[in-house]
């Protein structure tokens, strides 16, 4: 585990992290612009020192107050900042090397196989498209051979295409790569594609942390989420495949199922559990399984509780599907005359299912 017990007073505001990390996957570090995640990262780095607490990778100890404070190029640990950072005087190839000391060939071609950057070797950055810097900073901060890698909102000066590219390469990465990643952004889409697991900071304070799921599901994400962009996750597992239609069999560990295109499973290389989001503006009620209704998904559950929006103008309703919750909206009005009530049965009509890279599974 990485354990993150510290204190550090920036200007007005209080980072105070306690925090264990699970040494695989990637973990998101979400929260407004102030809320401390670029100095928690720096932090770990060793760009910053706390005022208190202990760091721990693994069995190794990074900072532990009066006692130890490695230096950045003791820690092993890979930074790509939001910026590449890329020395305009070396061509990709010595961007790439500094800073590999061991110089292993066979590393080198797997990196730059992996992040598609073969062709960019003998270029300057000068001549380059801020995703393909990006790429190459990743690269370099690979090469060390770190035992962690810090990306502090590596998209966030990218325009959409080149964030669109850039992502793609991330997920390839988190798959394929036994590193724990600690990704920093302000961008709920980014940690839907890439995060496995997901801290969340307000004005210094750690009031989130946990599975992607959980987090994401949790009553601390909700202020986060305008009514219309209100979500759940829900785990699932490949079960079947239609005979006729090229549809895929998503089974809940309730008994509930969901159909799903088939190539939008695919695109989850040798996984049987798949992660699937649920939009609650792509959510109807009912009280009795609907019949004869072009909507092809419908999940049997119980209603948990229902809370006004913000604004009043909906009503959003948390729906037990054994250990997975879905949230629609739905209109005062609808609530009214369904006389819906925590503990009462409902039928969930679902529009569409997103998959976990964000694409749209049509099902209606």
């Amino acid at each position: 585990m990485l354990v993150v017990n510290i204190k550090k007073q920036l200007g007005e505001t209080l980072l105070n992290i306690n925090a264990e990390l699970p040494l695989s996957g990637v973990t998101a570090v979400f929260g407004r612009s102030g809320a401390g995640k670029t100095s928690l990262v720096n932090i770990l780095g060793g760009l910053s020192t706390p005022d208190s607490g202990e760091i721990k990778l693994g069995d190794k100890v990074l900072y532990q107050q009066g006692k130890v404070n490695l230096p950045p190029e003791k820690r092993h640990i890979g930074y790509v900042f939001q910026e590449s950072r890329l020395f305009p005087h070396y061509k990709v190839r010595g961007n790439l090397n500094y800073g590999n000391r061991h110089q292993d060939p066979t590393q080198f071609a797997n990196i730059v196989k992996l992040l598609g950057i073969e062709h960019l070797l003998d270029r300057y950055p000068i001549t380059l498209s801020g995703g393909e810097k990006q790429r190459v900073a990743i690269g370099r901060a690979l090469l060390t051979s770190p035992d962690l890698l810090l990306m502090d909102e590596p998209l966030a000066s990218l325009d959409l295409p080149r964030k669109r590219e850039l992502i793609a390469y991330l997920q390839t990465l988190a798959r394929n790569l036994k590193l724990p990643i600690v990704y920093v952004s302000h961008s709920l889409d980014e940690i839907l594609q890439l995060a496995n697991h997901m801290l969340v900071l307000n004005q210094g304070e750690l009031i989130a942390a946990g599975p992607l799921a959980q987090v994401w599901n949790s009553e601390q994400m909700r202020p986060w989420m305008p009514p219309q962009e209100l979500s759940a996750l829900i785990h699932t597992r490949v079960a079947n495949q239609h005979p006729q239609y090229a549809m895929t069999q998503l089974m809940l560990d309730d008994g509930n199922h969901l159909w799903v295109n088939t190539p939008q499973w695919q695109q989850q290389p040798n996984q049987d559990a798949i992660m699937v989001r649920i939009q609650a503006n792509h959510v109807a009620l009912a009280l009795t399984p609907p019949q004869q209704s072009s909507i092809r998904n419908c999940l049997r559950g119980i209603i948990k509780q229902l809370s006004p929006s913000a604004d009043g103008d909906q009503i959003q309703v948390k729906i037990a599907l054994g250990k997975d919750e879905l949230w629609a909206n739905i209109t005062p009005w609808a609530c009214d005359d369904l006389e819906l009530c925590a503990g009462k049965t409902v039928y969930a009509q679902i529009k569409g299912v997103s998959m976990s890279q964000n694409d749209m599974a049509q099902s209606n």
